[in-house]
């Protein structure tokens, strides 16, 4: 974390153009934006402005916003919601559409449904997801009306709606997502069903559910729980696209919109959350195996 808060810090000041200059437009006097670099400290030597940037940044305080003119914290809180109900979702669809094709393919290997889910994930993994939000917006959207192409419902909208309004950006990241994990569901199954054990298992009569299931599968749960895991910290981080092709007021169009007007404090505190969140999923992930496999603790 100390490493990414020095490059975050390093990165958002090489970055061209003068964010006081931004901040008040072209028609500013010189003498107004240096009036408001020395307010927020962009005028004192870089060393002093990064230990002052540390120092806060230990105690809890990511800074106040140039443009919201708010602390950092509370407009991350504001927005949060969106972005994490739209990585759960995304989630929960990339696995109910991975962990059963995986398991499938792997247990029907070199058949037609092994080679089909295969190129499917392939396929589905090369297409950018900004282009399968589009197509989806157009035709399912736009054509068919099922769902709202943008947006995440009104002030008062209730907690039904703002799910409705997410599916389709679900959808669209559940499905690129699923690649991967169908992947690893596949390679980790074909690598157990081999096992003394399964053999044994159908040796004394058991069906073959309880084979695939029971047996082989609860022993790929390791490998699966991190490829999951690091899914849904790269969902937290990787919406920025999608949460601008369906105008989501969500941590990515924060960032996004933040870059645009070079608001250091809001840019540093958005990544610095961000890969918290990835440090603490990674922790969570270890814990994780404890309970999945009682031996990984000796």
């Amino acid at each position: 974390m100390f490493i990414v808060l020095t490059l975050v810090f390093i990165i958002v000041r090489l970055a061209p153009g003068d964010p006081a200059t931004l901040m008040l437009g072209p028609d500013a006097t010189p003498q107004e934006a240096i009036e408001l670099r020395e307010d927020m400290g962009f005028n004192r030597p870089i060393i002093i402005q990064y230990a002052d940037f540390i120092s806060k940044v230990a105690q809890g305080d990511l800074g106040k916003s140039i443009f919201f003119n708010q602390p950092v914290l509370s407009i991350l809180a504001e927005r949060a919601e969106p972005s994490i109900l739209l990585t759960l979702f995304s989630l929960g669809i990339a696995i109910s559409i991975a962990l059963p094709f995986g398991i499938a393919s792997a247990y029907y290997r070199g058949t037609l449904l092994d080679q089909s889910s295969l190129t499917s994930a392939m396929l589905i993994a090369s297409i950018p997801s900004f282009w399968t939000g589009l197509i989806l917006q157009q035709y399912l959207g736009t054509e068919l009306g099922w769902f709202p192409v943008s947006g995440y419902g009104g002030p008062g909208a209730s907690f039904g709606e703002r799910a409705y309004h997410l599916l389709l950006p679900s959808l669209v990241l559940g499905v690129v997502n699923s690649a991967l994990i169908l992947r690893f569901t596949r390679a980790s199954m074909l690598d157990v069903l081999t096992e003394d054990y399964v053999r044994t298992a159908r040796s004394k009569g058991l069906s073959e559910m309880n084979v695939v299931l029971r047996q082989a599968f609860k022993n790929t749960l390791i490998p699966l729980a991190t490829v999951i895991g690091l899914t849904f910290a790269l969902l937290i981080s990787g919406a920025v696209v999608t949460e601008r092709v369906f105008n989501l007021p969500g941590i990515g169009s924060l960032v996004v919109g933040s870059v645009l007007r070079r608001d250091y404090p809001m840019i540093q505190g958005t990544l610095i959350v961000v890969s918290g969140v990835y440090v603490l999923v990674n922790f969570l992930i270890d814990m994780i195996y404890l309970w999945i496999d009682p031996r990984v603790k000796y």
